[in-house]
């Protein structure tokens, strides 16, 4: 039999969930988790990037079993998530190196205003990545 269903995962800030639907639209299923909030300082957000892979694989798999579904029933999955949330993995172990920086985190305050007041000014990366340069720039989360 053709895969019949649609598998939406919508990976938030505070919690995620995955939405099982038919190839019309119509729901069958759904399973939602929250996701911890980690504040280690005034200013920072963080995730778990293990607890939002976790998380994510958990959702999926009990909507498909309230749904009756298989992998093979399976004909596209949708995925919406956090964007500018940032977090980096180690390519031989597989381990995150840090916590995810969340897109509301504000400690790049700091290299955020070095880069504006260089060439360019807010606007310097705009037209390369449809953003300006603020703490929520994902770009500005590495070192």
């Amino acid at each position: 039999m053709a895969p019949s269903y649609v598998l939406a995962i919508d990976q938030g800030t505070t919690s995620t969930r995955a939405l099982l639907f038919t190839k019309d639209g119509h729901p069958m299923s759904k399973e939602q988790l929250d996701l911890e909030q980690h504040y280690p300082h005034p200013g920072w957000a963080e995730h778990d990037p293990k607890e939002i892979l976790n998380a994510v694989v958990t959702c999926c798999q009990h909507a498909m079993e309230k749904g009756n579904a298989h992998t093979t029933d399976i004909a596209a999955i949708g995925i919406t998530n956090q964007r500018e949330t940032t977090v980096a993995w180690d390519r031989v172990t597989g381990e995150p190196y840090h916590k995810a920086i969340v897109w509301l985190d504000t400690r790049t305050t700091e290299t955020v205003g070095k880069l504006i007041h260089g060439t360019g000014g807010q606007d310097r990366f705009r037209a390369t990545t449809g953003l300006p340069i603020s703490t929520y720039f994902s770009a500005v989360k590495m070192k």
